[in-house]
């Protein structure tokens, strides 16, 4: 008998588990991760709906991450990024995919929410840790209130000066 214990290897969690809220997923603004807390929520929320039963909520997870999206933009252009800046850009592309998504979903792809679900369960940590994460610290550099949307002192910022996306590149 063989008593000496061998190690488990790790396991990765597999994306249709959905994604937990931990503070690795934390920005350092409050308001932004209170948002982020409710997208992934709703992300795991998707996964864990009946494929057949998915689109309603998959319709509220479209107009949540429209207005979370649309809140960072606008604070983006309030602390000086030019509207037309690589994270908006992110943005752009993701909303383009969700609205493709129904479109696909209603000729017969039911499968179609699920894979996009788990490809934003792999995409979220990334885009959170870099771009959110950059945009977080320039607005608390800035003096920007997120809760008030206002600024401190708004001669710390120039207008639509930033073209980056907030983080320290914009791969």
């Amino acid at each position: 008998m063989n008593t000496t214990a061998t190690p488990e290897a790790p396991t990765a969690a597999h994306p249709a588990t959905g994604l937990d809220w931990t503070p690795r997923l934390a920005t350092g603004d409050d308001r932004m991760d209170e948002t982020h807390e409710e997208f992934v929520d709703m992300l795991n929320q998707l996964l864990a709906t009946p494929i057949d039963q998915q689109l309603p909520l998959y319709r509220q997870f479209i107009e949540h991450t429209k207005e979370h999206f649309a809140q960072e933009e606008r604070w983006m252009v309030a602390t000086g990024f030019a509207p037309d800046n690589c994270h908006a850009g992110h943005h752009a592309t993701i909303m383009e995919t969700l609205h493709a998504v129904v479109e696909h979903y209603e000729q017969d792809d039911k499968e179609i929410i699920n894979r996009l679900a788990e490809a934003l369960v792999e995409w979220f940590p990334q885009h959170a840790a870099s771009m959110d994460a950059g945009l977080a610290l320039h607005m608390k550099e800035v003096g920007f209130d997120s809760k008030t949307e206002t600024l401190a002192d708004p001669s710390k910022v120039r207008p639509a000066t930033m073209s980056g996306c907030g983080s320290v590149s914009c791969s």
